[in-house]
């Protein structure tokens, strides 16, 4: 062989040799020269993990979702959930509450009909965790079932609320039956599921509403004890809440709403929720 080919077939072997070093050095750690690069690696990549935390686990809000949406401390965990309102017997109609009859410290927020469609509420339920109620309208959320959709795939429950927002005494056992069972195929169709709460357009029922609402697969009429005002929270009875209180809101329109968005009065009500030394709960939990 003569030098020159001697020397490129040592040049191909130190060549080899490196590949065979970096090939045993990420399998087996080996080759002092490869280490310290292999460090700076690891050490870019714990930075990153710095930088870019792992996401919270499911079904826990991210430590500082409260300050984005403008509360002074997290929501406290709600309490252990058990069912307190027993399922409606065959043949009964179903019960009407205002309040779940527990002494945790807990109250449920429902929000009726539907005409705001606002993203960032949607974001707000995902960030907090907010276990929320939807009592919906078809006549006014229809158009929108895709919006509900994606706060139900936040946590929301979805709930019925009549196909058109009558006032259901006025109609008799027919159409509150029609109003009511439409709705609940509306929703089974959308959704996947009938609901089992409903709630009769302005809190007005009669012994028709009952017998319909039972025929139709309602587990329960649900009224309320305190409703979501622009400013502040206003009360059945008293100046506080009291556990186990539901609490009305609406999904309305900014004209509606003074030019206060939907989160924002949602803000002021998690607020007076918090003062007043309560959590909010999953009504479906315990209904």
């Amino acid at each position: 062989m003569t030098t020159a080919g001697a020397g490129a077939a040592v040049r191909r072997t130190g060549v080899r040799a490196a590949v065979a070093c970096v090939l045993a050095a990420a399998l087996l750690t080996g080759c002092a020269q490869s280490v310290d690069p292999i460090e700076r690696m690891g050490r870019k990549a714990a930075q990153k993990v710095r930088r870019h935390p792992a996401p919270p686990p499911a079904g826990a809000p991210a430590a500082d979702a409260y300050r984005r949406w403008g509360l002074a401390a997290p929501l406290a965990p709600a309490p252990r959930p058990r069912r307190v309102v027993p399922p409606r017997a065959p043949g009964k109609v179903p019960p009407v509450i205002d309040r779940v009859p527990v002494r945790d410290k807990v109250v449920f927020l429902t929000y009726d009909d539907g005409a705001e469609q606002d993203p960032r509420f949607v974001d707000m339920v995902r960030d907090l965790r907010l276990p929320i109620s939807m009592f919906l309208t078809d006549s006014v959320a229809g158009p929108g079932y895709d919006h509900f959709g994606q706060l139900r795939r936040a946590g929301a429950a979805v709930e019925n609320h009549t196909l058109t927002h009558p006032f259901l005494p006025g109609l008799g056992y027919v159409g509150q039956h029609a109003e009511i069972c439409g709705q609940q195929t509306r929703l089974a169709s959308r959704f996947g599921a009938a609901p089992r709460l409903l709630r009769p357009p302005y809190g007005n029922y009669d012994a028709d509403t009952l017998r319909a609402a039972a025929d139709c697969g309602i587990d329960a009429i649900v009224l309320w004890r305190a409703s979501m005002q622009i400013h502040d929270l206003r009360y059945a009875d008293g100046d506080r809440l009291r556990a186990g209180d539901i609490i009305l809101a609406h999904f309305r329109g900014p004209s509606d709403l003074k030019g206060t968005t939907l989160t924002d009065m949602t803000t002021r009500m998690l607020r007076r929720i918090q003062e007043q030394g309560f959590t909010v709960g999953r009504l479906e939990d315990y209904v």
